[in-house]
């Protein structure tokens, strides 16, 4: 039997995908250790060589269980809502030793995993085998960093070839783009929070129309999906303007009541934007975002929050201060192959 033969085997292996998870969330001892016996070390970039059939297994698995969602998922609280993670990995591994791990919790992920920071393989390889392992408790859905269009440019495919040569690289960037691209697009939970990554759109009247939405391509620059994916809430006095990132619009608090009165929503929770405090209400806390990513791109200095929504749909929320050090982003130290 081949190595790459035998790798496939383990994937599939529900015991040996619950090791590889546990390696995974090992990540900030090795860290740690890292820092502790080579000093000279600390700044670097820590990425896990993590064997690249293992990566393209994950993928193509991923891409055949979300193919089977629908565009819009219902489900049950109590739940745990993560915002941006965009590759920091090490402060996604501090969250999940707060929340806790599936199957004792449910946790739903609102996007942006890939970009910006310097692990995304190591994000995209927890959250894969996470859903893998327990699909009925993990949940994730797109953000407009999940399309090859972008990610092409803000960090995932060169980190790709960084850690896999240029061929290599990209067929596992590809593959991995496969599966972000068959992504779910909202959530509805308990009937009445409605969750997306960027907002709501000027065409979009009721929640049944985002399932009719062919999802399985790069987003579009303009649309219900486009803008599902890319809209901002926005203190303003027209309901709807140009967004200054050059996509989509920004809806004022009239905006977001037509919509929630249209749908019988009393919350919306959504991610895409920095926030100071990791979380932000908007209009009344009829609207919340949520950041997870402390110190945003090693520089940006805000907390980091995950929300979480009680079986009586209470809403409390866990901060993270930044810990995160600016990093030497063209130099990593990786450890030995996970095969």
């Amino acid at each position: 039997m081949s190595s790459k033969s035998k790798v496939k085997k383990s994937v599939a292996n529900k015991c040996d995908l619950n090791e590889f998870i546990n390696y995974l969330m090992t990540y900030n001892l090795q860290l740690d250790n890292i820092r502790k016996t080579m000093p000279d070390k600390a700044e670097m970039a820590y990425r896990l060589n993590i064997n690249e059939s293992i990566l393209n297994n994950l993928s193509l698995k991923m891409e055949q269980i979300l193919s089977k969602e629908p565009n819009v998922l219902t489900i049950d609280g109590p739940i745990y809502l993560f915002g941006d993670i965009h590759g920091q990995f090490s402060d996604l591994v501090r969250f999940l030793q707060i929340t806790g791990m599936p199957p004792k919790v449910k946790l739903l992920f609102l996007g942006d995993y890939v970009d910006r920071g310097d692990n995304s393989i190591e994000v995209i390889s927890l959250l894969f085998s996470l859903k893998i392992k327990y699909p009925q408790n993990v949940f994730l859905i797109r953000g407009n960093h999940e399309c090859s269009k972008l990610n092409n440019i803000y960090g995932f495919k060169e980190e790709c070839q960084e850690r896999y040569s240029d061929d290599t690289g990209t067929k596992i960037w590809n593959n991995i783009n496969k599966a972000l691209h068959q992504l779910p697009l909202s959530v509805v939970i308990n009937e009445v929070v409605f969750c997306t990554h960027g907002g709501i759109s000027p065409k979009l009247k009721k929640i049944s129309e985002i399932n009719k939405i062919n999802r399985a391509r790069n987003i579009p620059n303009d649309g219900i999906f486009c803008d599902l994916t890319w809209s901002d809430p926005k203190v303003q006095k027209k309901e709807w303007t140009d967004n200054d990132r050059g996509c989509s619009y920004t809806f004022n608090g009239d905006a977001l009541d037509t919509f929630m009165n249209n749908n019988g929503i009393q919350l919306v929770c959504r991610a895409h934007q920095v926030v100071n405090g990791g979380y932000k209400f908007f209009h009344n806390n009829k609207l919340v975002t949520i950041f997870s990513a402390p110190n945003y791109c090693g520089e940006v200095g805000n907390n980091g929050a995950v929300m979480y929504i009680d079986e009586n749909l209470g809403c409390s929320f866990t901060i993270l201060k930044p810990v995160r050090q600016p990093l030497k982003r063209y130099d990593s130290l990786s450890t030995l192959p996970q095969e």
